[in-house]
C-alpha cells in the first residue's frame, strides 16, 4: 500500500510550506506507535506475571490450610488422649464410684466430633487442591466459624463437671488462642480477625448464658465465705477484648507472610524473565544489574557485536555420533561463554556451530569494544591450550567484531520474548566473521572497534587489511587482523 503522502504530492509541499519536515514527522509517528505497542506488551506481561503469582499464592494458601487442619487434628487427638488418661488416673485416686467417663461424656463426644470434622475438612481441602481450584470464601469462613466453636462446646461440657464460673476459666477457654494463632496459616487478615471476633462473641454469649449461676459461686477462705472477683463483668469483657486483639495480631502476621511470599514470587518471576529473555548463560552479575535496572525497553544503543563460528563443523558432525557432536559443542561453548560473561558480555543467540554475543546492551560500562576484544583473545588462548593438550579435536574458529548503533529491545509475544539486536552493525559483524576464511585468520575487527579499544587504553597489535565490501552498504569497511 502506498503512503498517503506519496499519493498526494501536494501534502508534502503543504507541510514544507509551514516549516514541517514530513520525514521527521513520520519518524515521530512511528516511534509513538512503537512506544504504544511496547506499552501494550508490557501491560500484558505484567498482567500475566500477576496471574501467575496469584495462582502460586492460591496453591500456597491451600498447602497452608491443609497444614493448619492437620495441626488442629493432631492437637485434638493429643488432647483426647490426655483427657482419657486423666480420667483413668483420677478414677484410680478417688475411686471409680466417685469419678468416671460418664461425667465427662460431653467433653469426649465434643472432641471426637471435632476430630471427625477436621478429618472431613482435610479431605475437602485436598479435593480442591487436586482440582487446582480455590476454596470458596464462604466455605473458608464457615470452616473458621466451626473450628473456633470447638472450645465453646468443650466449655459447655465442662459445666456438667464443675461450676460454670470455673468452666469459663478452665483450660478450654484459653484454647481459643490456639485457633487464633493457627489462623495466621490462612494468610488472610480478615479470616484471622473473623476468628478472633467469633471467639469473643461466643465467649460473651457463654458468659451471658451462664450468668444466672454466678450468684451461687463463693470462695471459702480461712475467715469464712467470701465473694469472688471472677464473676465481675470486667474480667470477662477484658478476656473477650484479648481474643479480638489476638485476631488482629494474627491477621497482621498472616498478611505480612502473604506479602513476603508475593514479593519473593515477584522477584523469582523477574529473575526468570531476565534469564528467559537473555538466556540461561547470563552471568549472575549481569542478572543482578538487570534486575536493578528494571524493565528493558526498546532503544538505540551503541554496542559491539561478536560473531563466532566453528570451522569445518559440518565435516566433524558427519563423522561422529549426535552424542559426540553435542559433547564437543558443550566442551567448546563452556569456556567461550565464560570468557564472554567475564568481560561483561552476553550470549544473545546460538547459531548451531557458533553464536552471537553483544557487549554494551542491555548494560554497558563504556568500554564495549575493549571488552569484546579481551573476550575474543581469551577464547582464542583457551582454545589453543585445549588443542595443545589434546582435550578436544584440533579446532579452529572465526570471530568477527564490529561496533556501532543498533536497535535493541524485546521482541515476541506476551508468552515468550527474546532480547534482540537489529541493525546494520549486526550485518557487518556477521560479514567480518565470514571473511576469516578469505584472510586465513581467526579474529577480524573493524576499524571502529580498533580505534575504540585503543582509546579505552587497551594495548594490542593488529594488521590492517584491505577494506571489505558488505552487501547493502556503499562504503567500504576498513578491517584489522588480530589473530
Amino acid at each position: 500500500m502506498l503512503d498517503r503522502t506519496a499519493r498526494r504530492p501536494g501534502g508534502c509541499k503543504f507541510l514544507h510550506f509551514f516549516g514541517f519536515n514530513s520525514e521527521a514527522l513520520q519518524t515521530r509517528v512511528d516511534r509513538q506507535k512503537a512506544a504504544g505497542q511496547a506499552w501494550v506488551m508490557a501491560k500484558s506481561a505484567i498482567r500475566g506475571q500477576s496471574r501467575r503469582i496469584e495462582k502460586e499464592l492460591d496453591r500456597e494458601i491451600m498447602r497452608s490450610e491443609i497444614k493448619r487442619v492437620k495441626i488442629i487434628a493432631m492437637l485434638l487427638g493429643v488432647l483426647l488422649l490426655v483427657v482419657l488418661s486423666l480420667v483413668v488416673v483420677t478414677g484410680m485416686v478417688v475411686g471409680p464410684d466417685h469419678f468416671g467417663y460418664w461425667q465427662i461424656r460431653y467433653a469426649l463426644i465434643t472432641l471426637v466430633v471435632a476430630i471427625g470434622y477436621e478429618s472431613l475438612a482435610y479431605l475437602g481441602f485436598r479435593y480442591y487442591q487436586r482440582r487446582r481450584t480455590i476454596v470458596p470464601a464462604t466455605s473458608r469462613y464457615g470452616n473458621a466459624l466451626l473450628e473456633t466453636s470447638i472450645p465453646t462446646f468443650v466449655i459447655l461440657s465442662f459445666t456438667q463437671l464443675v461450676h460454670p464460673v470455673e468452666a469459663l476459666f478452665s483450660p478450654p477457654s484459653y484454647a481459643y488462642f490456639f485457633f487464633i494463632m493457627l489462623s495466621t496459616l490462612r494468610l488472610e487478615f480478615r479470616l484471622s480477625l473473623f476468628t478472633g471476633f467469633v471467639a469473643a462473641v461466643e465467649y460473651g454469649i457463654l458468659v451471658y448464658w451462664l450468668s444466672p449461676e454466678f450468684s451461687s459461686y463463693k470462695l471459702i477462705s480461712a475467715d469464712g465465705v467470701i465473694g469472688s472477683g471472677l464473676v465481675l463483668p470486667a474480667f470477662h469483657v477484658a478476656k473477650s477484648m484479648m481474643y479480638i486483639i489476638a485476631g488482629l495480631i494474627a491477621g497482621y502476621v498472616g498478611r505480612e507472610i502473604r506479602r513476603n511470599f508475593q514479593n519473593t514470587m515477584a522477584s523469582m518471576e523477574e529473575r526468570n524473565r531476565v534469564v528467559d529473555m537473555f538466556g540461561a548463560h547470563v552471568s549472575p552479575e549481569v542478572v543482578e544489574r538487570l534486575l536493578a535496572q528494571g524493565e528493558t525497553e526498546s532503544e538505540t544503543r551503541h554496542v559491539c557485536l561478536m560473531f563466532l563460528d566453528i570451522r569445518n563443523f559440518t565435516g566433524f558432525s558427519e563423522n561422529h555420533t549426535p552424542a559426540e557432536v553435542v559433547a564437543y559443542l558443550n566442551e567448546l561453548f563452556d569456556f567461550m561463554i565464560d570468557s564472554v560473561n567475564n568481560n561483561k558480555g552476553i550470549i544473545n543467540k546460538f547459531l548451531g556451530d557458533g553464536f552471537m554475543a553483544v557487549f554494551g546492551a542491555p548494560i554497558s560500562d563504556g568500554r564495549d569494544s575493549r571488552n569484546a576484544i579481551q573476550a575474543s583473545l581469551d577464547i582464542l588462548r583457551k582454545l589453543e591450550e585445549k588443542n595443545s593438550s589434546g582435550e578436544i579435536p584440533l579446532t579452529r574458529i572465526g570471530i568477527g567484531l564490529h561496533a556501532g548503533d543498533a536497535v535493541t529491545g524485546n521482541v515476541g509475544s506476551s508468552r515468550r520474548k527474546e532480547y534482540t539486536i537489529i541493525g546494520d552493525t549486526v550485518n557487518v559483524a556477521s560479514r567480518l566473521e565470514q571473511m576469516n576464511k578469505k584472510f586465513d585468520s581467526d579474529l577480524l575487527i573493524s576499524d571502529v572497534v580498533f580505534r575504540a579499544a585503543r582509546e579505552s587504553g587497551l594495548e594490542f597489535e593488529g594488521q590492517e587489511l584491505e577494506p571489505i565490501q558488505v552487501r547493502g552498504r556503499q562504503e567500504m569497511v576498513p578491517i584489522y587482523k588480530l589473530a
